[in-house]
């Protein structure tokens, strides 16, 4: 290994051993198996969505029908609350579309946003598939901050094994990674169980386009008069919403006069969802970050991981259903008409929009069909393109500096186990020994290499800290970690200045065992007082599921780069040659990304 000022550092002969297969393997991971990724992991189809209700779990299906039975005796109840002199009054003072509320646009809907409209439902459509493909790898949803099993209130998946959450038996744990489900491809990105990896860059990088789309939606929407259309300007618009929700209820709809006005159904909705919704759903994302947790201290308390995931949820069903009744009421209510205000931004009845709709709608198909399919087959480009869209963003969120900490009363009384245990001869004889024989070897590009005993990390100065843990798959969990701080580690082997990476393996070997399992972190971020090598949980040795003798903990990072089993550490000027050069395993195999502040 060669460092930047060309002097040459090499690797024992132990600690190449620990490396990855050769560069001549990594073309095999340019596409997914699907019989392979992820270990091999068979398909389990997504249950049909339940919600807890006390102790009683309902299936969704049962709120659709009873939702299609609400709706029929809405219907009769508007059509005969329209049958009284009252209701005909109401009805006649606030008609629905008033200029009481918002003065008529009269510039017509100009190309900007037209354009802007055609791009935020392509944003839109790879937002939703790609979140509902993260879901699908922890598919529960709590208000807790703990993630126990049995207290999520929605959840796509059977209820976890009561005879499989003792952790005194690590082989038969039910990890977060066993709960993961599986989706349709032509539902989810890119459909296949455990892709997490690859839904989040679609998620994310289509996350910031449609974020950047709507920082200029708003500076264009408050620069022009188009900001009447949504913005009401009197308390009137309640009234006349509840005006128009009646007619629509009682199937004779407001007069359409969206060229000019929204009736004030319209206006609240549009309201809600551009200037509630939105920022709700750019809000509550960055709340699911251990970045911002472990800076802010939101890991417990109403802004936690899971409030926030729930809420985020809940802004999903919200743009989904304001979708699905956007397009309703545009084929609806003079279907050509609309169209023409759509594509055109006239007030005419020209085909030519329908033919211009019908473009567009092909764009929409072609682009929703073709996604999973090239996931799976270029799923390193799909890595490669999202580290390019939002790699820049992860970057200056990994510069924060983590200080939150968390009471004993927050500690959480279960925490997800995950990743594949280790099973070489070597590492159960050293737990045998209660790790009498175990060295942990710091080599690479440092002054001073070194091989730690158990008993010799023990003795090094104590730091203990209570704090979260948030797994990529969603669930999160406080614990009490003690051990060594990394920059006590520092001080003792004296890192060269070459050195920009540290790099972690562990005693298992990957998902696929292929390889061993490791990970990559920035040595910016062992100085940090937070970073640790922990031998220790809420009080007690490390578990074997939990990660004995030694695991890391940079709460900066997602739970799969807190690597577990450690087993070496390497200082490195890059880690392109190390592994398949991505970063780590995960990074490598599973196109994870390096950073994972969030």
């Amino acid at each position: 290994m060669r460092t930047d000022n060309g002097s040459t550092v090499h690797r024992t002969d132990q600690l190449e051993a620990l490396l990855s297969p050769p560069r001549t393997d990594r073309v095999l991971q340019q596409r997914v198996d699907e019989q392979q990724f992820g270990g091999g992991m068979p398909p389990v189809t997504a249950r049909v969505p339940a919600i807890r209700l006390g102790r009683r779990w309902i299936n969704v299906l049962w709120f659709v029908a009873v939702g299609v039975v609400a709706l029929l005796v809405i219907v009769a109840v508007a059509q005969q609350l329209r049958q009284y002199d009252w209701m005909q009054s109401f009805l006649s003072r606030y008609p629905g579309t008033s200029e009481s509320f918002a003065a008529p646009v009269t510039s017509g809907f100009p190309a900007w946003l037209r354009w802007q409209h055609f791009f935020n439902i392509i944003f839109m459509m790879f937002i939703i598939r790609a979140g509902l493909q993260i879901l699908a790898d922890h598919p529960r949803l709590y208000l807790n901050s703990g993630s126990r099993p049995g207290t999520e209130w929605f959840r796509m998946h059977g209820p976890v094994p009561a005879d499989r959450m003792d952790k005194s038996a690590p082989a038969r744990v039910w990890t977060s990674k066993d709960d993961s489900v599986t989706l349709p491809k032509w539902l989810g990105i890119p459909g296949i169980r455990h892709s997490i990896g690859l839904a989040r860059w679609w998620h994310f990088s289509f996350g910031l386009l449609w974020l950047v789309n709507g920082a200029v939606f708003y500076v264009l929407l408050f620069s022009t008069d188009q900001w009447q259309r949504l913005v009401p300007q009197s308390w009137t618009v309640f009234p006349n919403a509840l005006s128009a929700a009646v007619q629509y209820a009682s199937l004779n709809f407001p007069v359409n006069e969206g060229f000019t006005n929204y009736n004030g159904l319209q206006i609240l909705a549009y309201f809600t969802t551009v200037f509630i919704a939105a920022p709700l759903a750019f809000i509550t994302g960055l709340l699911q970050a251990p970045a911002v947790a472990a800076r802010f201290g939101t890991g417990r308390g109403p802004l936690n991981r899971q409030v926030a995931r729930t809420i985020h949820f809940g802004v999903l069903l919200w743009m989904v259903g304001f979708i699905a009744s956007h397009v309703t009421m545009v084929l609806t209510t003079g279907a050509v008409r609309n169209l023409n205000h759509m594509t055109l931004g006239s007030d005419a009845q020209s085909y030519w929009a329908l033919a211009i709709f019908g473009i567009a709608i092909s764009v929409i198909l072609v682009l929703w069909l073709i996604a999973s399919p090239l996931t799976l087959r270029y799923p390193r480009l799909v890595q490669k393109t999202g580290q390019f869209i939002v790699g820049w963003a992860k970057d200056l969120m990994e510069r924060t500096h983590p200080r939150a900490l968390y009471g004993e009363n927050d500690i959480s009384p279960y925490l997800w186990a995950n990743g594949t245990l280790p099973d070489s001869p070597n590492y159960r004889r050293l737990q045998r020994s209660g790790w009498a024989g175990y060295r942990l070897r710091i080599e690479g590009l440092v002054q001073t290499p070194v091989a730690l005993s158990y008993q010799e990390l023990l003795a090094l100065p104590k730091h203990e800290q209570i704090t979260q843990h948030y797994c990529i798959q969603g669930w999160s969990g406080v614990a009490k970690w003690g051990g060594v701080r990394m920059k006590d580690i520092l001080d003792i082997v004296h890192p060269l200045p070459t050195a920009r990476w540290v790099v972690f393996y562990s005693f298992a070997d990957g998902a696929e065992r292929d390889g061993r399992y490791y990970d990559c972190h920035r040595i910016e971020h062992m100085r940090e007082p937070m970073a640790l090598l922990a031998y220790e949980m809420n009080g007690e040795p490390l578990t074997e599921a939990h990660g004995a003798p030694l695991r890391l903990r940079n709460e900066l990072e997602l739970g799969f780069k807190q690597v577990k089993w450690i087993e070496a550490i390497e200082f490195v000027a890059d880690f392109a040659d190390i592994g398949w050069g991505q970063g780590g395993y995960n990074e490598d195999h599973e196109f994870y990304g390096y950073r994972m502040p969030i």
